[in-house]
């Protein structure tokens, strides 16, 4: 007779691949988004950052004061402040960089998309297409 030894009922679980970060802040970017941090009239937890229709070329970027995060946000937490993207937005805004400007003129806050296919003469509106994951 032969010894069995068990076998093991476990089948190997497919890995799990982390997910991408959905945007990043350049440092201009982080340090305004804590100047108004700490600016704001009631407490915050971070910027919303968002995508609306309307413009000229068809959609236009939208941040707001975040008062609390929402279960469908996406967070993303870079160079010690917190972003939350709105989850209709996030194939739109995957891989963007938001960066902080200012000059004698305006003072906003500018996105490099690499999803952006266009943008209207004035600046205020982009045309956007989702970003391509592969899976």
């Amino acid at each position: 007779m032969t010894a069995m030894t068990p076998t093991s009922s476990t089948s190997a679980k497919p890995k799990v691949r982390p997910r991408p970060q959905v945007m990043r802040l350049t440092d201009a970017a982080a340090e305004r988004v804590k100047e108004l941090s700490g600016r704001a009239d009631s407490e915050i937890v971070g910027l919303r950052v968002g995508i609306k229709n309307g413009g000229c070329a068809g959609q236009s970027y939208t941040v707001e004061y975040a008062h609390e995060v929402r279960p469908t946000d996406e967070v993303v937490e870079d160079k010690g402040v917190k972003i939350l993207v709105d989850p209709k937005a996030v194939l739109f805004l995957l891989g963007t960089e938001m960066d902080y400007k200012a000059d004698k003129m305006q003072a906003q806050f500018v996105f490099n998309n690499p999803n952006q296919i266009s943008a209207c003469g004035c600046g205020e509106s982009v045309q956007l297409t989702p970003a391509k994951i592969d899976g």
